[in-house]
């Protein structure tokens, strides 16, 4: 996978586990199907991360199949934290 194509991903998952601690904080004090929501989605965001390590120093190979599954993925939990925010 291409530097540049790892960087995207390195920001993607900071991204998202930024959003992930930011939704937490507005969820202490908040609904019991948001806390359910951000715990399915936290387990997703920590099982994309889990998979992206390994990923990280692989060939090119299959680089741009890899990149968009993990796009996939990573736009899952971006949706899903969007559909909590809108619930508070």
């Amino acid at each position: 996978m291409p530097a540049s194509a790892r960087r995207l991903v390195s920001n993607m998952i900071g991204d998202l586990k930024e959003e992930r601690d930011s939704l937490a904080l507005q969820i202490h004090l908040g609904k019991q199907e948001a806390k359910s929501e951000l715990q399915r989605l936290d387990k997703k965001l920590e099982e994309l991360n889990e998979d992206y390590q390994p990923l990280k120093d692989a060939v090119d190979e299959s680089g741009e199949d890899i990149l968009a599954a993990l796009q996939l993925v990573g736009d899952e939990i971006k949706n899903g934290f969007e559909r909590i925010r809108q619930t508070l």
